[in-house]
């Protein structure tokens, strides 16, 4: 199994930070699927990356779980292997609590918490067959709550002590886990259009190469959660 092409999974894989991920590990010789609600959205994406040859596009919601079974079922028939799963897929709904609806707080939940419990649940047992690595992408908002970010705030605060948990469910199997906590990224996350403005800020492919350094590491290393934010602030 060593000397084949090691796997990815990327939720969430059409844009902004997860396909700043896949395109560094495609650089870095893996073969990589990503997921999008939207298969058109994952094709579109596929083919635009540097190495079309070893790029699988699936449709898949995350907050589904016979959804994420599914397409782990299709990269295991198309790649015979996982190594790594990048739990990217996330929402954003902000607003004060008088006016969070109860629709975005279902989504918000189910995204970017619920949808990892099922990214997970639906890998691990091909993640113990590699010894492969679990990250999740949580946020610094995962320790930093702010007005109007209740929903958010709840599910990366849920999404970093879940990741945590599962970091120790999981070592005496061999499956290494972390969790990055990125600050202020530019992507096109809830509405935003990345512009010239957004320089000083993380690109998604600092997350990737985080991502690579983090396989990297020396097995008996685990830096198990990591907070990653723009090394100088926006210029007034």
């Amino acid at each position: 199994m060593d000397n084949q092409k090691k796997v990815a999974l990327i939720t969430g894989g059409s844009k902004g930070i997860g396909y700043g991920v896949a395109e560094q590990l495609l650089k870095q010789g893996y073969k990589v699927a990503i997921t999008s609600r939207s298969l058109s959205a994952a094709k579109e994406a596929a083919g635009k990356l540097s190495d079309k040859e070893n790029v699988l596009a699936l449709e898949a919601d995350v907050r589904n779980y016979e959804s994420q079974q599914a397409a782990v079922k299709k990269l295991i028939e198309k790649f015979g292997r996982l190594d790594v799963l990048v739990a990217n897929a996330g929402v954003g709904n902000f607003a004060s609590i008088q006016d969070l609806t109860v629709e975005d707080w279902n989504d918000t939940i189910d995204t970017n918490l619920t949808g990892v419990f099922y990214s997970i649940k639906a890998c691990v047992e091909e993640l113990k067959k590699t010894e492969g690595y679990f990250i999740s992408i949580s946020s610094l908002a995962g320790t930093n709550f702010f007005a109007g970010g209740s929903a958010y705030n709840a599910s990366k605060f849920g999404l970093t002590g879940f990741t945590q948990a599962v970091m120790l469910d999981l070592r005496d199997s061999g499956v290494k886990v972390s969790t990055i906590m990125p600050g202020s990224v530019a992507t096109h996350f809830n509405g935003h259009e990345p512009n010239e403005k957004d320089a000083w800020k993380i690109q998604i492919e600092d997350i990737g190469e985080l991502v690579v350094d983090l396989l990297k590491m020396n097995p008996r290393t685990l830096p198990s959660k990591i907070e990653v934010r723009p090394s100088q602030p926006p210029k007034k």
